[in-house]
């Protein structure tokens, strides 16, 4: 007889983010996680987040809960802007951190999160599912295999319809922007293709156009990257797109490799293979890429094993992020204040 599997992770929610009922609550049901508190400005919408999601308790602060020794890891969806200053608060406290993208609003505060990190010992990962999901691993794998050849080019392109007006993505003081919200996927796609490409990208030249009534908030913005290697890329996002699309194109000297959907292939799981031998599609499967990204998570905080993410791999991301500002001429978002 096998033994008891690993200890659940013990979870501690700060605010009542939409998205956590997708990015988290569903995958720590899946793998039998506790969702042991919560906490919002609005102690209502906790408590209503709590009844509806199964969380055992609502706390009356972010700080109650990073004080609270039962809860072992957490999970910060909030704004953009309170990602680095409450990021660094769980570290202080001792707490594993999963927190959504980016990890903080620039990079001197990405870097202050790393060293956080590092001093604390917790495991720090910032939330690019993709990653884990089948669809990306396989793109990786028509790159290692040479069956795409040598990487020539990349593009990717996040966009989505508009969200309104009062949004905190359209706030500059939240760390607002398409770039931080959307384009932050196109990067690290860009950038974990590093292996095939002679290393990293850097960016070549980027254009933005700001939102209206927003100024500084970037609505749209292109990057222009080259590889060591000179393979080149192209990272693309938009937040007033006329639909959603969050497409990668993989060119190859032999062949090239599609993907409808990286960022959400559950909701579009192929591959779309196009070689001299002709075109294929393959289907890797539509299980969501939050529950991969979990259960890498778990792997990590309860047995140890390797993840490709972590607080070094977040800083490298946001200084790409900073200098894609730096050329389209909009600089780097500022720091938020901490509250709560």
């Amino acid at each position: 007889m096998s033994g008891p599997g690993p200890e659940p992770l013990r979870i501690g929610i700060l605010g009542a983010a939409r998205i956590t009922e997708r990015s988290l609550v569903g995958p720590a049901r899946a793998g039998g996680h506790r969702l042991v508190a919560v906490a919002a400005r609005d102690r209502s919408r906790a408590e209503a987040f709590a009844a509806a999601h199964g969380v055992e308790r609502v706390l009356g602060s972010y700080a109650e809960l990073l004080a609270d020794p039962e809860v072992d890891v957490v999970y910060n969806p909030l704004a953009n802007g309170l990602h680095g200053p409450w990021n660094l608060a769980a570290l202080a406290a001792g707490k594993h951190v999963l927190t959504e993208k980016p990890s903080a609003s620039n990079a001197q505060e990405a870097q202050e999160v790393r060293d956080a990190a590092a001093r604390s010992g917790a495991v720090f990962m910032e939330a690019f599912h993709y990653l884990f999901h089948p669809v990306t691993r396989r793109l990786h794998e028509l790159l290692s295999s040479g069956e795409l050849g040598e990487l020539r080019h990349v593009d990717a392109l996040v966009a989505i319809p508009a969200p309104d007006a009062d949004d905190p993505r359209w706030s500059l003081p939240l760390a607002g922007g398409a770039l931080m919200d959307l384009g932050c996927y196109s990067l690290h796609a860009l950038r974990v293709l590093a292996p095939w490409a002679g290393g990293a990208p850097r960016p070549l030249s980027a254009r933005a156009g700001e939102r209206a009534g927003a100024p500084g908030v970037d609505e749209w913005l292109d990057a222009d990257l080259e590889y060591p290697g000179g393979a080149t890329g192209t990272a693309r996002c938009h937040m007033a797109y006329d639909r959603l699309e969050m497409s990668i194109r993989v060119v190859g000297s032999r062949g090239e490799a599609t993907a409808p959907n990286f960022v959400l292939p559950q909701t579009d799981d192929r591959v779309v293979v196009r070689t001299p031998d002709g075109e294929r599609t393959e289907r890797l499967g539509t299980r969501s890429s939050y529950t991969y990204q979990l259960e890498a998570f778990a792997a990590r905080v309860r047995g140890g094993a390797g993840l490709p993410l972590d607080a070094d791999d977040a800083l490298t991301t946001m200084r790409l992020i900073d200098a894609c500002y730096e050329a389209a001429g909009l600089g780097p978002r500022p720091r938020t204040a901490l509250g709560g």
